[in-house]
């Protein structure tokens, strides 16, 4: 989008647009540019339009800023928890910017050892792990499958997607979450998948041996105009990684990671060959393939 055109927005789209198009109308009114509204606070003018847009949720601190300098009379600042409740959509507190940031990312790497990767899940798939943690109520179930759904749409569409890079586990794909021919769907539709170009999948092999970030899983995010983020998550608690150090530290570990993973190519035929097993019901075979390394 070239600087300075102005995009209308659709306040009846999303609650955190709503709010955004309320937010662009009383500074508007008031007579500011982005530019003016954000002086005198730590957020730029991009951060602010990305709010307007809906694109972004409002800090509290920054909803507070602009209430003062609107004379809204804490009107945003009310706001700003039904917006992030909104933009959560059915997924955790400790996973709200994550959400919020793997819509700029430009590239996101992923290592998955235990199970396949929310954006490369099937409905199937995700509601068998959200039974499995003894989610309260049907509609709990279905708003988080719904939600994951939803973000399984950022790897959608011909344009402004991010690279996506991910290693699993081969016992993630001999795990059987699903029935047969479930898990075959389930395996099928990483394939299909992996067909893009910009979504590339490798396999650590199960007679790998030790290799790095074998105790946790990680998701690095990089940016074209932000130091690049690193998230790891554990069954109840969600950790986003910034310190420049850390993040240097986990981004050379999957470096090292993508090296003792098979070839994409050769991956892609692992993959095609345990959806082969769960159609002809011989899943159980593999642990009897070939010996250890």
């Amino acid at each position: 989008m070239a600087r300075g055109q102005r995009v209308e927005i659709d306040g009846s789209e999303s609650v955190p647009s709503f709010y955004g198009k309320e937010l662009r109308f009383q500074r508007e009114r008031a007579g500011l540019t982005l530019e003016q509204l954000v002086e005198g606070g730590f957020y730029g003018a991009t951060y602010l339009s990305e709010i307007e847009r809906g694109q972004r949720s409002i800090p509290v601190d920054l909803a507070r800023h602009v209430d003062r300098v609107l004379k809204t009379d804490g009107y945003f600042e009310r706001c700003c928890e039904d917006v992030r409740r909104a933009r959560r959509n059915g997924h955790a507190q400790y996973f709200e910017r994550i959400l919020e940031e793997e819509k700029r990312a430009e590239a996101i790497e992923q290592w998955a050892p235990a199970v396949i990767p929310g954006l490369l899940q099937t409905e199937s798939y995700m509601r068998a792990l959200f039974r499995a943690e003894h989610v309260r109520s049907v509609e709990e179930v279905e708003s988080r499958v719904q939600g994951r759904l939803a973000r399984a749409e950022l790897l959608q569409g011909d344009g402004g997607r991010p690279e996506y890079w991910v290693i699993v586990h081969e016992s993630v794909l001999r795990l059987p979450v699903l029935p047969p021919q479930s898990m075959a769907e389930q395996l099928a539709h990483i394939l299909a998948m992996s067909a893009d170009r910009r979504v590339t999948t490798q396999v650590v092999p199960w007679n790998a041996g030790a290799h790095p970030l074998m105790l946790s899983n990680a998701m690095v995010l990089t940016f074209a105009d932000a130091p690049p983020l690193v998230y790891t998550e554990s069954q109840h608690h969600g950790l986003t990684v910034d310190d420049p150090a850390l993040v240097k530290q986990y981004r050379k570990s999957y470096d090292v990671l993508r090296a003792v993973a098979l070839s994409p190519e050769a991956s892609l035929a692992l993959i095609e060959e345990a959806t082969e097993d769960y159609r002809n019901d011989k899943q159980t075979a593999w642990v009897h393939r070939r010996p250890l390394a």
